[in-house]
């Protein structure tokens, strides 16, 4: 079952605009499908994932780009780096938009290799796995909390009570998963996990003892929306401080967690600048943390953590999809007064609080705290507010603030 993506549509913008267009994301997010899918019968495709045809790149990219010229789809360009300035003169004297369609699944090196080789010539578009919408059929535009544009949503998302979201959550977001109900999950994340290590990570520099780094991730796991603390993931994997920041970027730049900075303004007091850490698929988290079933997950005394980190990445890819950069944040001070999140655009912060119940309450206190913003010199508003929660409707709490249900993302 080949599942629409949403974000189709920045893609086919992006080829009508560059003539490159790289799909960065983690493995197995639907990437090479996508464009597979996208792609007109006259374009070539080719990944570099066959050893044959890497080492050709790798060797003689000149040749390799006659075999292939373009219009091409080349997959895991990563692994040949030194295509990007022969693609550069074939872009400059060709000048023909969505000549070169590229995927890359460890951003750091590939985004480096564009940005020296490509800019300005390449259209850069990161992808995650299915979003719940995207899993239940339809295509929402980014996440709003205004009601007005959420209220539509009602009459096409699907309704899900709090078995079915937390059976979601234990599944997570890779295509394969849905595409065959059959696999079996703990055989597919130890594939995942161990091609990710040997693929991957095995041949950069920062990693010499693969154990430790898989306890490492194991760790960060456990530590999914807790704001960034290096000193004790080095503590509990028994590193040093300085390899704790060196390997949690190597999972930033594959993609496996997202980091959200905090929200700050002139206007606000003592507040806590560390980011907020989200490890960016709950299956392969909760696999990591060794649950073994949905129940045991959503009874658990991280089932809030969880539930939060599912929201947060829904959201999340809802911007990505729309082919924005997310402008996330969340807020968080000395005196532990927290905002989940906050969607600041526009000049205004929309604040959100993620909570797993039906009507919480007291869920809007912290919001006051954004006050302050509005009273400086360059004012900043503060608009619509949400409790993303498990009510069954969208529910007024007050004039600026709704229940939302999180099935509507």
């Amino acid at each position: 079952m080949l599942f629409e993506r949403t974000i189709k549509n920045t893609i086919l913008q992006a080829s009508e605009t560059f003539p490159v267009v790289l799909l960065t994301g983690p493995r197995q997010v639907g990437k090479s499908t996508l464009l597979e899918s996208l792609a007109e019968p006259d374009r070539k495709r080719v990944s570099l994932d066959n050893p044959t045809i890497r080492a050709l790149a790798q060797k003689d990219p000149e040749l390799f780009l006659q075999r292939y010229s373009p219009p091409v789809l080349i997959d895991e360009v990563q692994y040949a780096p030194e295509l990007f300035p022969f693609i550069k003169i074939l872009v400059d004297s060709r000048k023909q938009s969505g000549d070169f369609w590229l995927t890359g699944s460890q951003m750091f090196r590939t985004m480096k290799n564009v940005s020296e080789s490509l800019a300005g010539r390449a259209g850069i578009i990161p992808i995650q796995g299915l979003s719940n919408s995207e899993i239940n059929g339809f295509h929402p535009e980014a996440f709003s909390t205004d009601p007005e544009k959420l209220l539509p949503r009602l009459q096409y998302a699907k309704a899900m009570n709090v078995s079915e979201i937390f059976a979601r959550i234990f599944r997570g977001s890779m295509p394969r998963l849905y595409e065959n109900s059959r696999v079996r999950l703990s055989t597919y994340f130890e594939s995942y996990l161990d091609t990710y290590i040997s693929r991957d990570i095995r041949d950069l520099a920062q990693v010499g003892d693969e154990t430790a780094f898989l306890k490492f991730v194991k760790v960060v796991a456990a530590r999914t929306a807790t704001n960034l603390n290096y000193d004790a993931l080095a503590t509990e994997t028994g590193i040093s401080g300085p390899t704790a920041k060196a390997w949690l970027s190597l999972l930033v730049s594959s993609g496996l967690v997202t980091l959200i900075e905090p929200f700050y303004n002139n206007a606000l007091k003592r507040v806590i600048k560390a980011p907020r850490m989200y490890f960016s698929d709950t299956g392969l988290c909760a696999h990591l943390m060794g649950w073994g079933s949905p129940q045991v997950l959503e009874n658990s005394a991280m089932s809030g953590e969880f539930f939060e980190t599912w929201v947060v990445m829904e959201i999340y890819k809802s911007f990505l999809n729309a082919g924005e950069r997310p402008p996330l944040y969340f807020y968080r001070d000395s005196n532990r007064k927290e905002i989940d999140l906050i969607i600041y655009r526009d000049g205004a912060a929309y604040p959100i609080e993620i909570k797993k119940s039906t009507t919480p309450k007291d869920a809007i206190k912290n919001f006051s705290v954004l006050n302050p913003i509005q009273e400086t010199e360059i004012k900043t508003e503060v608009g619509q507010g949400a409790v993303v929660c498990l009510a069954s409707d969208i529910i007024p709490i007050d004039k600026k603030n709704s229940y939302v249900p999180a099935w509507v993302i």
